[in-house]
């Protein structure tokens, strides 16, 4: 019985010993994630990412970017999707993070709807009016500059700040006139509202873009270079499976299902709302998105940004560079 025992305890002692290391190696990330309809979700619902890198992914999501940007700055997160703006204003700020990916050129995929019966017809009407987004959002920074552009000064619009399901709510109450909005709120608020202007409208008309990106937490991103270039690869082939087979992508495929169910859309709503996003190669990431310094469209972007929010006493200080926060280096590898 002794010998039993004895013989017993060495062997649970040698699991132990085994087992140890193989727990220490065991490699664990948290991203955050948003309410966006794009490709990728389909990619997560596969768990490609965990069956790529053998890493434990911890999903989470948020109701905006800043909450993103809250998240990792406290390092409960050290991977976030997160709008151009709310980007920039971090940066800016001097948080450690870097972008990485763009995870979709808005295009015109973000836009400003009115309620039907509301009486806006153009920005101007939105004087005295109540509009909602979120704020420091993509959409706030679109906002602002339509209405200068416009020649309507803010102080006269009732620009209220919510996350988008308090949008939703609100716009089902009737409790505001107008919104600058992302899908599935948008799709919904299309169903009794009339697009008034489009992010890439706004973009086209005064060169300043807005996309959603991938940000990072550089040490993080320096300490786990194989997961990180892994991972874009994999949003890069999501963005060309969709690329390649959008008339596949339709309401009842698994594709749609999986980014109905990770966002939160309608599948019906999915392939119209993901039809007005542009999902940029890795190659044109790493060449013209991330790639060129402070010439890239991605740094040229954020400083826009950035000046506008130092205008709006929203950050104290703007970079001289924004290409400090951007490395596309992990898109070029993808692209090889």
């Amino acid at each position: 019985m002794r010998k039993w025992f004895t013989t017993l305890s060495l062997g649970l002692a040698g699991i132990v010993a085994l087992s140890a290391p193989v727990l220490a190696q065991q490699k664990e990330v948290t991203i955050g994630y948003q309410d966006m309809v794009v490709p990728y979700r389909a990619a997560q619902e596969a768990k490609e990412l965990e069956k790529a890198t053998g890493y434990k992914v911890n999903w989470k999501q948020f109701g905006g970017g800043g909450e993103v940007i809250k998240a990792m700055a406290s390092g409960a997160v050290q991977i976030g999707e997160v709008g151009s703006a709310g980007i920039s204003a971090a940066v800016s700020r001097g948080e450690p993070l870097e972008l990485f990916w763009i995870l979709d050129d808005i295009g015109d995929a973000e836009a400003l709807v009115a309620k039907n019966g509301s009486g806006i017809n153009s920005v101007a009407d939105l004087k005295g009016k109540k509009i909602a987004m979120p704020f420091n959002s993509t959409t706030h920074f679109h906002t602002m500059v339509a209405l200068e552009q416009a020649k309507v000064n803010p102080a006269d619009v009732q620009i209220l700040n919510m996350r988008p399901p308090e949008v939703r709510a609100a716009w089902q109450r009737g409790d505001i006139q107008a919104t600058f909005m992302w899908d599935p709120v948008l799709a919904e608020a299309k169903k009794d509202g009339k697009v008034i202007v489009t992010s890439g409208q706004i973009s086209a008309q005064t060169g300043k873009a807005t996309f959603d990106g991938y940000v990072v937490n550089k040490d993080w991103a320096r300490a786990n270079r194989d997961f990180m270039v892994k991972f874009v690869k994999i949003l890069a082939a999501a963005d060309d499976n969709y690329r390649k087979n959008q008339a596949k992508w339709n309401a009842g495929s698994a594709e749609v299902k999986a980014v109905a169910k990770w966002s939160g859309a309608k599948p019906e709503d999915v392939p119209a709302g993901m039809a007005l996003y542009r999902f940029p190669t890795a190659k044109e990431q790493a060449s013209k998105w991330l790639g060129g310094g402070a010439n890239s469209v991605a740094a040229k972007a954020l400083a826009a940004t950035a000046a506008f929010q130092l205008s709006q006493k929203q950050i104290e200080k703007a970079l001289p560079d924004y290409s400090v926060a951007v490395n596309a280096s992990y898109a070029a590898d993808a692209a090889k």
